[in-house]
């Protein structure tokens, strides 16, 4: 009598292979939207989405860079979705008349002589300054100096080439560090005037 090899349940096969990848899909998720919820809603989507491809999902050799291309494209066709007017604006990363200016070296290395309070204002321009940027800077500019991706990665989930990847990350760098230091100024001459 031959026994019939036990193969496991398309579900439990799908969530096997998708499981260990959905904290960094959700991260990702968030960069994209801002908010918690709308990034739970889009890993969601994708999610459901992709369940029905089960075959090829297991084929591919590098899942983390593909999920996050598949989230990427997911949020976009997501916004194109949406009627005019609504709140969130992205600016195309393939539109060159729509790419703004990105920090070579934000934060120095050097001990603040201002002390903790004056960092921790610092933190506060910084965050607010990365939060007013458009969902494409800013994702970009938090996947690689925050996360840690490589710009290889993020031109290969973004389709784009590596060499648009840094003049974009240049650009995003560069418009912070001079709204950085635009804001920073008031601040420091407060501090000035205290003293």
């Amino acid at each position: 009598m031959a026994l019939l090899q036990f193969r496991q349940s398309k579900a439990k096969r799908y969530e096997q292979l998708i499981q260990p990848h959905l904290k960094p899909m959700y991260n990702y998720a968030f960069r994209l939207t801002g908010r918690p919820h709308d990034a739970e809603d889009l890993v969601q989507e994708v999610v459901t989405k992709l369940f029905p491809k089960l075959e090829e999902l297991e084929q591919v050799s590098q899942l983390r860079p593909w999920l996050a291309r598949v989230v990427y494209r997911q949020f976009i066709d997501n916004v194109r979705k949406r009627p005019a007017g609504r709140e969130i604006h992205t600016s195309a990363l393939d539109d060159p008349e729509h790419q703004t200016t990105f920090i070579e070296t934000l934060a120095s290395n050097e001990p603040d002589p201002l002390g903790h309070s004056d960092s921790d204002q610092r933190g506060d321009i910084l965050r607010q300054i990365i939060s007013e940027l458009q969902p494409d800077q800013r994702t970009l500019l938090l996947l690689h100096d925050s996360d840690g991706w490589r710009q290889e990665d993020i031109a290969e989930i973004l389709e784009v080439p590596l060499g648009t990847i840094k003049s974009r990350l240049h650009r995003v760098r560069a418009l912070v560090r001079s709204k950085f230091q635009e804001r920073l100024e008031p601040f420091e001459e407060q501090l000035r005037d205290s003293h």
